[in-house]
């Protein structure tokens, strides 16, 4: 049975002009999960990332510390939305522009709620669909026995996971929270479909290596 590991990308550049490059931080915890995937003996996988750097980056890097030769294929469809862009549209104003990580959460909290309530078709369906049909393709065309790796982003991953378990918005925007850089997410793959094993595993961020826990 094929194992689809979901990977969110290493920590981002919140707060700089260049967000979409990886932190020093976020270059290590994607070296981290790729010697954890490299424990669990992955079966002549494939590995898939979106087109944004810090995916691509994230996948190269745990390519590298994973041993695993060549470079990874890319999709478009598991790129994060553009969450700049969904909080000006669909936030609270807010009393004050947000500082940190923790002011902007209730904005974008709020934002992603009333975008998927919206309804309409160019918008949260058509990114999430879009999701399902990269995953749904990537499952098809996996042979019996082998493995694959994806780096993408929490919005996707909530997506995905709230349409595997029938969540309502409100369990989208709640995994969306709680998502953790470099977090491993799993999926089988069988005769009856895809099916969620585990979410956003960071067991390998505990220990001595708890410094490297971040959600943003």
């Amino acid at each position: 049975m094929p194992v689809i590991y979901l990977v969110r990308h290493g920590q981002a550049s919140y707060g700089t002009s260049h967000y979409d490059v990886l932190s020093d931080l976020g270059r290590r915890q994607a070296e981290v999960v790729g010697a954890e995937l490299a424990r669990r003996g992955l079966r002549s996988p494939l590995v898939v990332c979106g087109t944004l750097r810090r995916q691509r980056d994230t996948a190269e890097t745990l390519m590298g510390a994973a041993g695993l030769p060549g470079r990874p294929r890319t999709d478009p469809r598991w790129n994060e939305y553009d969450h700049v862009d969904i909080v000006a549209r669909h936030g609270p104003a807010p009393d004050r522009e947000p500082v940190d990580s923790r002011g902007w959460q209730p904005l974008l909290d709020h934002a992603l709620r009333a975008w998927i309530e919206d309804g309409d078709e160019d918008g949260w369906h058509r990114f999430s669909t879009g999701a399902a049909a990269a995953l749904d393709e990537l499952v098809t065309g996996l042979g019996p026995g082998r493995d694959a790796v994806v780096v993408t982003s929490g919005g996707v991953l909530a997506a995905l996971c709230a349409g595997l378990l029938s969540m309502p918005a409100e369990g989208v925007v709640a995994l969306n929270r709680v998502a953790v850089n470099a977090a491993i997410t799993t999926v089988t793959a069988g005769g009856s479909g895809a099916h969620l094993l585990s979410f956003n595993d960071h067991a390998h961020f505990t220990g001595e290596r708890r410094a490297l826990l971040t959600y943003r």
